[in-house]
């Protein structure tokens, strides 16, 4: 994996960032087919092109080796510049495929994958958590892996970790929160069941960093899938879409012999969220994350909105070599799928975790019984300010598969003037 840029030293951009309310969407997948799930001895060197027997979950066109899209009057032609291998275009809140590539293709998805790592692993520790670096803890990553600096017997807190984790894609947090998780070997084994609970059936997991490995694969869709379920969770939105922050330094000691710890800043390696020399930063972007290793190539999944629409879009591996070019292709694609959404028939759909149908069976049934104690009570119910129902948050449960609904309604980024400033939209703000 390619060592990160050091971080620019110029001034932070101030960042509004968001908290959750949940949208409701469609429970109900098209019958799909997934094809045989990869095995660990698969390798990490795919053929020059898709296999035909691709995994149709989401709908049988997505299953279908090259592009997919439904033109028709009034829908704008396809970007005819993009190299990519694989891709996908999906609305974030129906979850609507509006167009793909390859999308079930298995290809090594580099740190894409830790958002996967993220999605299972977020819940478990609380921010304030402090961990101090045995030796242990760093021990067997990769050989040119990014990392974010951090020092064997030094203290960090949870949310130290994981800004390593998302802005610097550092392999050295993503171990250390392995080893507070019980191990490498048991973290995987947990990403593993909760790709199959997303039914993310493409993925298989061999280093919860994405650093190359054999059999170690994903695809575009099931990218797409795990990043729509980590935007529910109000903590990875908020990771994901920091431009910047403090990172703790290593302990010296002071000229009267005290200790002291300074800190130095980071930047999110995400260009369409920064911007750099040769691209500017995205109208609307708010994550998610992106990647970077010899096999893999470049990879990255980004959540954007704009007019009202929320859309998710991922591409792996561009054919061609140019300085960021997966971030020219992504941002081509967004520009497509705002000017197609509403438009376009969809091709496919993105569908729920397993566990969603049965949830949403149990939610209906308690709002049910909720309503009937409401009225034999005088029909008296929680409210907020303005005098409609609150509605109560599931985004902590996301990783079980307890519920679809996405908390990636709108509030993302509209990045104006001299910084990045999320819209107020629905989502109750509060400034970082």
């Amino acid at each position: 994996m390619k060592t990160a840029r050091a971080p620019k030293t110029t001034a932070r951009r101030s960042l509004l960032l968001a908290s959750a309310t949940l949208l409701t969407v469609s429970l109900t997948a098209p019958a799909a087919l997934a094809a045989p799930r990869p095995s660990p001895s698969s390798s990490t060197s795919p053929s020059a092109t898709p296999p035909a027997n691709m995994s149709t979950v989401g709908g049988a066109r997505l299953g279908r080796p090259g592009t997919q899209v439904n033109l028709a009057s009034g829908v704008p032609v396809l970007p005819k510049d993009v190299s990519a291998r694989s891709w996908i275009i999906a609305d974030a809140e129906s979850g609507e495929v509006l167009a793909s590539h390859n999308s079930h293709w298995r290809l090594a998805p580099a740190s894409t994958l830790k958002m996967l790592f993220a999605d299972t692993l977020l819940p478990k520790f609380p921010k304030t958590m402090t961990r101090k670096v045995a030796p242990t803890d760093l021990a067997g990553i990769g050989s040119g892996s990014s990392m974010v600096g951090i020092k064997e017997n030094e203290t960090y807190t949870v949310h130290d970790l994981w800004l390593g984790v998302f802005l610097r894609s550092g392999n050295d947090a993503v171990h250390v929160l392995s080893a507070m998780n019980k191990g490498v070997r048991n973290t995987v084994q947990e990403m593993n069941r909760h790709a199959e609970e997303l039914q993310a059936l493409d993925t298989h997991v061999i280093t919860p960093d994405g650093y190359d490995a054999a059999g170690q694969v994903s695809s575009a869709y099931d990218l797409t899938l795990i990043a729509r379920s980590g935007l529910q969770k109000k903590d990875f939105r908020e990771y994901c879409s920091t431009v910047s922050a403090k990172f703790p330094g290593q302990t010296t000691k002071n000229k009267k012999g005290r200790p002291v710890r300074e800190t130095f800043e980071i930047q999110n390696t995400n260009r369409l969220l920064t911007g750099d020399s040769d691209i500017s930063q995205y109208q609307g972007i708010a994550g998610v994350k992106n990647g970077n290793t010899t096999n893999a190539g470049a990879t990255f999944t980004g959540v954007a909105e704009r007019g009202g629409k929320v859309l998710l879009v991922t591409v792996m591996n561009p054919g061609k070599g140019e300085h960021n070019q997966v971030y020219k292709e992504t941002a081509r694609l967004f520009d497509w799928g705002f000017k197609a959404a509403g438009k376009v028939e969809p091709v496919g759909e993105l569908v729920p975790p397993r566990g969603a149908a049965g949830a949403e069976s149990g939610a209906t049934a308690s709002a049910s019984e909720g309503a009937a104690s409401g009225e034999a009570g005088g029909g008296s119910g929680s409210a907020g300010e303005s005098g409609k129902p609150v509605a109560s948050s599931t985004a902590g449960n996301a990783s079980t598969g307890v519920g679809i609904a996405l908390a990636v309604t709108a509030g993302l980024l509209a990045l104006i003037a001299a910084g990045a400033v999320l819209v107020n939209r629905r989502w109750p703000l509060r400034r970082r």
